[in-house]
């Protein structure tokens, strides 16, 4: 973020001096033609009474002439300084930024490039829908001639239907969504049927009293989720007394807040989400923030590997040479390192649990099982630690999936 900002800075100098560059200019300007206007009404009335140019007038003309060139010239010299710290603003992008970071990652990690450009096209494609750009998203398919299915395209479809619907304070799609998909949000544990009613019965007592006894009507949806919900339906029915004195001055106004419309709008993008499959976020925008972060550590980790002749040590397209912390919003899933080899799991050497109850990766019990010569102490320790008969295979194994 730093090589940001020293850009950042470069750039604000820029636009500081086009500011008072214009400033400047505009001002010479309206001063120039004022002083032009003046000495052109002179001449127009020397020229009406018909008496000859006065040396007076003529020198008047000829300071004028020299004025004009001289800010003509200062305004130039001003707009050549400017030319300069643009040049200054490339210079630190460069400075900062490596031009060509296509060599961080081996091609090897593409099967080609072919398979590249429809990955990242996918990328886009997804993240446009996402966003609710579903036009966009058409003309990029159409141009690219990438063929998307109607059924990865419905989904998408639906939720920004709906999600239009609520900015709009429209709850009826929503909750016709909500209440056929009832039983699996139930099985999320979701709340979302229930905010949603909440917030319809508060429209309803946003409305005054001309609507308490159809409040009062709505309030039996509310009767499946009494058990979880008690306090808040509780909450919700003593709002009623206020109602003719109005909400907004008694200690309920909280209810009339407009931030329920900005959370409902994030309980159903989440839960929606979550029961179509979907990742909250696009994975294009989650791989941007992740690389932003990585990039810079690999840039470093690649020179230094060129620098010491050792480019065998990133031979792996499916991980990186090192650990890289992108923070705890990026993780999605835990990971098992073997105690003995040290070694994250993967799919082609997953955790195997032993009778014992320990888990271990299956390159190390195939090196236990060959009686531990492995060139490591850390697998003879590790054997003593994890099974006291290290030199017999484990009677019954278990994979973990």
């Amino acid at each position: 973020m730093e090589q940001c900002a020293s850009v950042e800075r470069e750039v604000d100098k820029v636009l500081q001096k086009f500011l008072t560059y214009g400033q400047h200019c505009e001002q010479s300007l309206e001063e120039l033609l004022h002083y032009v206007g003046q000495l052109r009404a002179e001449l127009a009335n020397a020229a009406l009474q018909g008496t000859p140019l006065s040396a007076t007038l003529s020198l008047v003309m000829s300071q004028c002439c020299r004025k004009i060139k001289d800010t003509v010239q200062k305004l130039a010299s001003d707009h050549k300084d400017i030319h300069s710290s643009v040049s200054r603003v490339g210079k630190a992008i460069d400075r900062n930024f490596d031009s060509e970071i296509c060599g961080v990652v081996s091609d090897a990690v593409w099967d080609s490039r072919e398979k590249q450009q429809q990955i990242l096209q996918m990328a886009i494609v997804e993240h446009l829908y996402q966003q609710g750009m579903l036009s966009v998203a058409e003309e990029l398919c159409q141009e690219s001639t990438l063929n998307v299915d109607l059924d990865f395209k419905q989904p998408f479809l639906e939720l920004n239907r709906i999600l239009e619907a609520l900015h709009e304070q429209d709850l009826g799609p929503a909750l016709e969504w909500a209440i056929s998909h009832r039983q699996r949000l139930l099985e999320l544990n979701s709340s979302l049927e229930f905010k949603l009613h909440r917030l319809h019965f508060i429209r309803l007592l946003a409305s005054g009293p001309e609507k308490q006894l159809e409040a009062l009507s709505y309030a039996r949806h509310f009767q499946p989720f009494a058990r979880l919900h008690q306090r808040e339906i509780q909450v919700m029915m003593g709002s009623l007394v206020y109602l003719r004195l109005g909400l907004e001055k008694s200690p309920y106004c909280h209810l009339l807040d407009n931030s329920h419309w900005a959370e409902i709008c994030e309980t159903f993008t989440r839960d929606a989400c979550s029961l179509l499959g979907l990742s909250v976020e696009s994975p294009l925008s989650v791989s941007f923030a992740s690389g932003c972060v990585a990039l810079p550590v690999l840039m470093n980790i690649k020179a230094v590997i060129e620098q010491r002749q050792c480019t065998g040590v990133w031979s792996h397209k499916d991980e990186l040479p090192i650990e890289i912390e992108l923070g705890m919003k990026c993780w999605y899933h835990s990971v098992f390192a073997c105690p003995i080899l040290r070694q994250q799991t993967s799919d082609s050497n997953p955790p195997i649990k032993l009778i014992c109850g320990h888990v271990i990766s299956r390159d190390a019990l195939n090196k236990l099982i060959n009686g531990g010569n492995c060139n490591d102490r850390r697998v003879s320790v590790g054997v003593s630690a994890h099974h006291p008969r290290h030199h017999r295979p484990p009677r019954r194994l278990q994979h973990l999936s």
